[in-house]
Parts: C-alpha cells; sequence; structure tokens
C-alpha cells in the first residue's frame, strides 16, 4: 500500500515505483529524509494510540494451533469444557487450516505432522465428524507422514492422558531427578528454564501415567491401526542416543520396582517446586505449557479444582486468550508486555518523542514497578549475585531475563523521569544483575548462566525444541549495547563479551539469531553493539556484516528470511520482505555509518511505501523465535516499534552515539 502524506514535499507521489517496477523508487536523498520523517511521525501517533492507560504497551503474541489445541484437551481431562469456549476455539482451529488438510506453524511454513495431529483431535473434541471433507483431508495427511507414531512425545503424552497412546511407549522421565543436587548431570538446573518449569510437572505425570476414557477411536490416524506402534531399530550402543535410548529402557524397569514410598516422596518434592514458583496472578512463568502441565500434575495428586493453587491456575489460563472480532479465540503461548513496553520507549524517544513526554513517563513508571527485586531460579547458579533485572511478561518474579533487563535499562536511560534517583537505583542494579549473569565464556544466555550441558538435548523426552539456554550473539550484543550506554564500554566483562561476539561472526559475516528469524536478526543486533562498545565503522567485521546485508536485500528494498533458514542454507537471509527484518538490517547499516548509501535510501523508503494510512505496519510473517524451527512467534507489535526505531535513527540519529564507548550512565 502507498503511504500517504500531506506534507509539502509531495511524498505520496515520490514513493510510486515507475510501472512494471514495483522495486525502486529512485528519489533523491533529501526527499528520501522527508518521506522518512513523515513515516516516522504517523508511526509515533499509531503507537502513542495503543499504549495501556497504565504505561505499557502489549501486541498479540501469535505461536500455532497446539496451544489451542491442548487447552481443549486439558479441559477434557479436566471435566471443565463450556460451549462457547470449545466453539470459539474450533472456529480458530479450523481457520488456520491448510487447504490440503493439515496445520502449519508458521505462516506460509510446511505442514507440521504434531500441530495437524493436535488440532484434529481437538476438533473431533469439539464435535467435528471424521467424514467431514474437511477431517478427512487432514487424517490422510496425518497417514501419509506416518501416523501417530511419527509424532513429537509431547503430542503422544496429550494422547496417552485418554488411551490414544500407551505409557510404556513414551520416554520414563522419574520424579527422582527432584533429588539430582546441582552437580549431577541431568538434574533440573541444567534444564533451560522454559523446559525446567514443563519437565517438573511431567514427572509426576509420568509417574501416575494417568488414562481418562476416549470419548473416541483414533484409528484414521494409524497409518495401520493393527500396528500403530511399529518397532524401530535402537541405535548403536557407542552412540549417544544408542546410550540413552538404554538408559530410558533401563528407567521403565525402574518404574515398576521403584520404591513406593520413595517415589511418593518425590512426586511430593515436586508439587512443592512448583506450589513456591507459582506467580502472583496464578500462572507458571508467565508461560501457557508449564501452567497446564502443572496444573494436570497437582490435579493427580489429589488437588481439587476449588483449591485455591489450582484455582488461581486455571483464572490465569483464562487470560492467555485472545478473543477475535470474529468469534475466535486464541491461546497465546506468553505474554510480552516488558519487552513490548521497552522497545516501544526507545522507538518512541529514537523517534523525535520529547524524554519527559507523559507517555514515555508512565512508560518508565510501569516498568520501574516491573523491577524483580528477589532471587530465582537463576540464583542456584549465582547464589552471591544481588537481584535486580526484568522479566518479560506481567508476572514471572522467578525468571527474569537477561534481554530484557538490557532492553529496560536502555529504554530508562532515555527518559527524563521526576524521580531521577529512582531511575537510577534501578538503573545500577539492572546492570549490575546482568554483569554478574556472564556465563564463564564471557558471553550471555536468556535466562541463566552457563546453562550449557549437551546431555538434555540427548534424552529421548526433549525432541520439542531447545531445552538449553547457552549464551547467543542477540542477547549478548544488547549487553554490550546496554553497557557502552551506560559507559562501561572498557570494563573487561564488556569486552570479553565484544570478543566473543567477533569469534562468533559467520564466514559469511552476519551473526545467528537465537530469539529473532535469523541472522538478519543476529546480526541487527551485534553490529549497533559493537559500534557503541567502540570499534569503528571500517573494523572488518563490521565490514563484513555490512557488505552482508547489502547482498540480501530484496530487490524491493526491503528485508526478509524465512524460518527455514534454521534448517536450510539456501534460505538464509532470504524471505519475503518484512517490516521487522528491514528494520533490524537499517539498524546494523546506519549504526555502521551508511545512512548515504543507497542499501539505506532504499530500505527506508521500502518502510515509508509499505506502511499503512493509520501509521502502522502489516506483518502476516513470523520473525520471533521460541526454539529455532520448533517454536515459532509472530510478535505483533514487532511490525511497529522496530520501523519506527530505525525511521527515526535515521532522522535523528543514534541518540548515543556520540564518543565510543560514552553512554549517560556512570563509568566503570
Amino acid at each position: 500500500m502507498t503511504a500517504t502524506t500531506d506534507g509539502s514535499t509531495g511524498a505520496a507521489n515520490l514513493l510510486a515505483a515507475p510501472a512494471g517496477d514495483p522495486t525502486e523508487s529512485t528519489i533523491a536523498a533529501d526527499d528520501v529524509l522527508a518521506v522518512a520523517r513523515q513515516a516516522a511521525e504517523r508511526s509515533v501517533e499509531h503507537l502513542l494510540g495503543r499504549q495501556d492507560e497504565q504505561g505499557w504497551w502489549k501486541g498479540d503474541l501469535a505461536t500455532n494451533v497446539t496451544m489451542d489445541a491442548e487447552d481443549l484437551l486439558l479441559r477434557q481431562f479436566l471435566g471443565i469444557q463450556d460451549p462457547d469456549t470449545v466453539k470459539a476455539a474450533a472456529r480458530f482451529i479450523r481457520g488456520e487450516q491448510l487447504g490440503d488438510g493439515p496445520w502449519n506453524t508458521f505462516y506460509e511454513g510446511p505442514p507440521d505432522l504434531s500441530a495437524t495431529i493436535e488440532a484434529y483431535v481437538a476438533l473431533r473434541l469439539a464435535g467435528d465428524r471424521p467424514d467431514d471433507p474437511h477431517m478427512i483431508r487432514a487424517a490422510g495427511w496425518v497417514r501419509e507422514q506416518g501416523g501417530i507414531a511419527e509424532s513429537r512425545v509431547f503430542t503422544r503424552i496429550w494422547l496417552a492422558l485418554f488411551g490414544w497412546w500407551k505409557w510404556d511407549d513414551l520416554p520414563e522421565l522419574p520424579p527422582e531427578l527432584m533429588f539430582f543436587p546441582k552437580w549431577v548431570p541431568l538434574n533440573i538446573y541444567d534444564f533451560g528454564c522454559w523446559a525446567r518449569q514443563t519437565i517438573v510437572p511431567l514427572t509426576i505425570v509420568s509417574a501416575m501415567r494417568p488414562v481418562r476414557p476416549a470419548p473416541f477411536p483414533l484409528d484414521e490416524l494409524h497409518s495401520d491401526p493393527a500396528d500403530p506402534r511399529p518397532s524401530r531399530p535402537t541405535a548403536p550402543v557407542v552412540s549417544w542416543d544408542g546410550v540413552f535410548e538404554r538408559l530410558d529402557k533401563a528407567l521403565h524397569l525402574y518404574h515398576k520396582v521403584a520404591p513406593r514410598k520413595l517415589r511418593r516422596v518425590a512426586m511430593n518434592a515436586a508439587a512443592r517446586w512448583i506450589i513456591e514458583r507459582q506467580e502472583n496472578d496464578g500462572c507458571w512463568g508467565g508461560i501457557q505449557p508449564p501452567a497446564v502441565y502443572s496444573v494436570i500434575a497437582l490435579h493427580l495428586l489429589g488437588y481439587d479444582l476449588d483449591h485455591p493453587v489450582m484455582r488461581a491456575g486455571l483464572e490465569s489460563l483464562d487470560r492467555f486468550t485472545v478473543w477475535r472480532e470474529d468469534g475466535a479465540r486464541m491461546v497465546e503461548a506468553c505474554q510480552s508486555p516488558v519487552w513490548d513496553t521497552c522497545l516501544a520507549t526507545i522507538a518512541l524517544a529514537d523517534a523525535g518523542v520529547s524524554p519527559d513526554h507523559p507517555a514515555l513517563v508512565r512508560a518508565a513508571d510501569w516498568m520501574l514497578g516491573e523491577e524483580i527485586v528477589r532471587p530465582g531460579d537463576w540464583a542456584v547458579r549465582k547464589p552471591q549475585l544481588a537481584p535486580g533485572g526484568w522479566a518479560f511478561e506481567f508476572h514471572n518474579s522467578n525468571y527474569p531475563d537477561i534481554d530484557d533487563t538490557a532492553e529496560v535499562v536502555l529504554a530508562l536511560r532515555r527518559v527524563q523521569h521526576p524521580d531521577p534517583d529512582r531511575v537510577e537505583a534501578a538503573i545500577e542494579r539492572g546492570v549490575r544483575w546482568n554483569l554478574g549473569m556472564q556465563s564463564r565464556n564471557g558471553a550471555w544466555g536468556a535466562f541463566d548462566a552457563d546453562n550449557t550441558s549437551p546431555l538434555p538435548n540427548r534424552l529421548p523426552f526433549c525432541d520439542f525444541g531447545e531445552v538449553i539456554d547457552p549464551p547467543s550473539a542477540d542477547v549478548t550484543g544488547h549487553v554490550v549495547e546496554m553497557l557502552a550506554v551506560e559507559g562501561r564500554a572498557q570494563h573487561p566483562r564488556t569486552r570479553r563479551g565484544v570478543e566473543w561476539l567477533l569469534a562468533e561472526q559467520e564466514a559469511n559475516g552476519a551473526w545467528f539469531g537465537r530469539w529473532g528469524v535469523n541472522y538478519i536478526y543476529g546480526t541487527g543486533s551485534v553490529v549497533p553493539a559493537l559500534i557503541a562498545a567502540g570499534l569503528p565503522a571500517g573494523h572488518p567485521a563490521v565490514q563484513r556484516a555490512v557488505e552482508w546485508l547489502k547482498s540480501v536485500q530484496n530487490d524491493d528494498g526491503g528485508w526478509g528470511e524465512d524460518l527455514r533458514s534454521y534448517r536450510e542454507e539456501k534460505w538464509i537471509g532470504h524471505g519475503s520482505s518484512t517490516a521487522s527484518q528491514t528494520a533490524w538490517a537499517l539498524l546494523a547499516l546506519l549504526a555502521a555509518g551508511e545512512k548515504e548509501s543507497r542499501s539505506v535510501e532504499r530500505g527506508v523508503t521500502w518502510l515509508a511505501r509499505t506502511q499503512q494510512a493509520d501509521g502502522s505496519w502489516d506483518e502476516p510473517h513470523f520473525t520471533g523465535t521460541g526454539f529455532p524451527w520448533d517454536f515459532s512467534i509472530n510478535y505483533h507489535l514487532y511490525r511497529q516499534v522496530f520501523p519506527l526505531t530505525a525511521l527515526g535513527r535515521y532522522v535523528y540519529g543514534d541518540p548515543f552515539a556520540t564518543a565510543a564507548g560514552i553512554g549517560a550512565g556512570k563509568g566503570a
């Protein structure tokens, strides 16, 4: 869509591409600047209008239909279905089905077997008949892919809860894991926090192996109903897979002979662990999957649905829902208000909004109120470190994360707050906590330090995505940028982070993106950090990144990268242009001094040209990453905050790009 404007420069006409060539509109640099300024002004107005009266921003967080299917399965398991919820969830699930029958897990992505099975079962629970045309197509596709036997472990756990799969044919997960001290391999703190919160309740479920009566058979989802669980050859004993397969067989034998008293003590220890980590709003970790499995586990141990813990947990799940105008109900896997708010604050400030603007002050007030000042699971590995960080969600005091903390500090630093001492104290705590969470290799992970054991990913149980939290380039880049802005560019920990980033650069000049898609996100995170930390724009690493970004720019002037780049090399840096990914590329190029380059002008022009009349951008493509390839996210606010940040820096420059390593904060 062509952006409109009331400006005297005729910017709308300038954005019109030549007939037959939608990719280029050659305009003078002064005109690009005018177009960018007008686009930024519209975007500022749009973003300000989306702020909650309490000061926060939050966009929808879209993932895939397994969230909605598992919500219906949970309600079936607990016997708490209600017709309105079932009808609305089914409407959403049906609307996401692909024309030939299956479901995928991201926009324009390939079909996914587990998602299709779970969606199919959920629709059966909602009353859809197996001989309905859309169900026939789905079941036929599942059989072609090998049936239920080829689905992921989590899908088969859900089916086992209703007798559609045998517990004996699932990997064992004993609750005695709770007794492993932190120095023993495969203790619960060897897992990333998201996996840890899911695995602990599942140890109870695995031990108790409940089965609710199945309301219908699922023979149509087996390639061979007479042999639904075909045997598989065991991996060689000299391989890691072979070792863990044999360990799993041993654990199955142990399940049959486990001392009842010991098992009961282990399950009670798991239950205490779960209850101690329930948040004030009833959720667990601010994410939906641990809440679902925690509710099931506690229910199996005898907690009735009216128990305060259970009641609060179930109520929290309702807050993860988005009701759409068409009556459909989408379940969010998580909610991102802290992340969205700090990014929105940065975007508005960088786009020229006054630092004492009431909206920015309200945002800062809200962020200050969200600071976490008590220890969480991270303190198991860092017991001497004082708390002081921010989480991603509304309620998640056990798991502040390093990425949010870095970006909140950068956001607070942009606001002129009426209580500067309060802001300084919070920033100082956040900086100190982030410094202390550095891993031994000099980089930063998302939630824990040194969460790098390779063993959890080897478990047969763990086929649902990344289950550890090693350092990543994007998080490390954000921390390094924040430390540089705070005047700590020469701090030894900052320099170690810079050294790690330089060593992690790919041969093509890019950096891998752990929490965003993918190399464009990683590169867009790292280059501004390196420049802020004092590397000159002419540094070979920066120049390699610049050349790579220019080489993957699309013909239309934007940038895009498909999620398949996590698996297929041909997709690296390639995909349909998106607003957020174009912005990430521009942020890197602008930091590297490329403002006058043709690539930057084309990228800025693309953003202005694709802006909608209300100042927003549309972005159906998924550009967020939960687990690389396995779990993808469409953050609905990314398409607003990152383009505005890029346009703002194009027009006004980086607010902290003064002298290298000199920021507004205190020195080292």
